[in-house]
């Protein structure tokens, strides 16, 4: 009897080999792929904990997915073998204002957490932009952020318990429900980010906090990035902290006006910036008028506010769009979500602007000023021949990512290292701290049949 016998008489309809199945789970957003062996539609823990057994009897490749909206070949199945995937476990077991906490299988979507939260009146931060698509065992997986981040931090602060399936089938409940817990070493921590190469998640107990009754925002556009950049760490000196706060290049707006028309903004601006504040309602009324004082005197133009619901959403839609805007140019984008220290803002816009210069290739910069990670989207050109400079855009990665790293930044924020960004990897982190990476990855998979190749190792 194979793998695939044993799989299919233990797990029986669950266990899919059709071409249509297989094709489903080769890859995610990136451009890689490739086509696993078999596909387990995981509707358990047990299930998962009975195929790693099996997998790990075999030597099988297991790679775990959920939504599969990566983008950097995290949940590619590179040398075939098994995927399991979560998507079918969507229950919400537990939602628990009392306790603070929502307990959840994997597979449920972000926003559906969110809104199930919302209607207690409670609040699940983390909002990475694909909230309404990617799956909460995706987003611990990554360790996902968004624009909330500056204020409220990223998945890893709201997760207080994981059940995660080992190498070898084992089940394992670390952390727990309640809000502190100093019980031996920071398991819930070494999974968050781990890219299922460590265990696969299959629930989580997330820490939700009460719903801050009033929001306001902000959108302002000025001539020049310089000064959005600093209207940014100006409203952070005045002693502001705002739940979000996004800024924007000329490159990016300008791809925004010709997509979304010339009344969405003003023509020839440079720079951009969205700020969010939440919090009571008399604060909201005191900060308000504060933080728009502080972007006139930075020179801004045509700065508003809103405060009613659907005035906000006017202006996040304004950001939503801009990935759009940029696909509409026509050129292929490579979305890299480096991380430099923010006061480094004007330096990275320059820089960017100079390798557009010297390669005429063009790069777009938009993201989450207050904690700097800022999503540079390398826009690759076709030649004359209409083929796509790819090899080009991929050499100039190379350079953005040196000089972030020499910059003390990070070559990932949000969206992991995966296969996109492994060749970087043990530069950017250093070689003693990648020595430790294969150290604990082969103390918890000894075969290396986790999600093998990720990071590189």
């Amino acid at each position: 009897m194979n793998w695939i016998d044993e799989l299919t008489s233990t797990l029986g309809d669950s266990i899919h080999c059709d071409e249509a199945c297989l094709l489903a789970h080769a890859g995610d957003k990136w451009f890689a792929s490739h086509l696993p062996d078999a596909v387990l539609l995981a509707s358990t823990t047990e299930q998962i904990s009975e195929a790693m057994r099996i997998a790990s009897k075999y030597n099988v490749p297991v790679t775990a997915r959920g939504a599969g909206v990566g983008y950097v070949g995290g949940c590619v199945p590179s040398r075939g073998g098994l995927v399991i995937s979560l998507a079918p476990m969507t229950r919400i077991i537990e939602l628990n204002p009392a306790d603070g906490i929502a307990r959840v299988e994997a597979g449920c979507l972000t926003a559906d957490i969110q809104d199930a939260a919302a209607e207690l009146g409670w609040f699940y931060p983390p909002d990475p932009a694909s909230r309404k698509e990617s799956s909460i065992g995706g987003n611990i997986a990554t360790n996902a952020g968004g624009p909330r981040c500056l204020k409220y931090g990223v998945t890893r602060n709201y997760v207080l318990g994981l059940t995660v399936v080992l190498a070898d089938g084992r089940i394992v409940r670390c952390g727990g429900r309640t809000h502190k817990n100093k019980q031996g070493f920071d398991l819930v921590g070494l999974f968050c980010g781990s890219e299922g190469m460590l265990g696969i998640i299959t629930e989580a107990t997330l820490r939700i906090i009460p719903t801050p009754p009033a929001r306001a925002a902000i959108q302002a556009f000025f001539p020049d990035f310089a000064l959005a950049a600093k209207a940014v760490q100006d409203i952070l000196q005045a002693g502001h902290l705002p739940a979000a706060m996004e800024i924007t290049d000329a490159f990016t707006l300008e791809a925004a006006r010709k997509h979304l028309g010339a009344d969405a903004m003003p023509a020839g601006m440079q720079g951009h910036i969205i700020v969010e504040i939440d919090g009571q309602e008399r604060a909201i009324k005191e900060e308000l008028p504060s933080i728009m004082s502080i972007l006139q005197s930075c020179g801004s133009i045509n700065a508003m506010s809103a405060t009613e619901p659907e005035d906000i959403e006017r202006i996040w839609q304004l950001r939503r769009e801009f990935s759009a805007s940029l696909r509409a140019t026509g050129l292929t984008k490579l979305n890299e979500d480096i991380v430099i220290p923010r006061s480094a803002l004007v330096e990275l816009v320059d820089f960017c602007s100079q390798l557009q210069q010297t390669h005429d290739i063009p790069i777009a910069c938009f993201g989450h000023s207050g904690d700097g990670n800022i999503h540079s989207n390398i826009m690759i050109p076709l030649d004359a021949k209409g083929n796509e400079r790819r090899a080009e855009a991929e050499a100039l990665v190379h350079e953005l990512f040196a000089w972030v790293l020499a910059r003390g930044g990070s070559i990932t924020g949000e969206h992991g290292i995966g296969i996109a960004k492994a060749p970087w990897f043990e530069g950017a982190i250093g070689s003693n701290a990648f020595e430790l990476h294969q150290q604990i990855k082969s103390a918890l998979d000894p075969l290396g049949i986790l999600n093998p190749d990720k990071m590189g190792l």
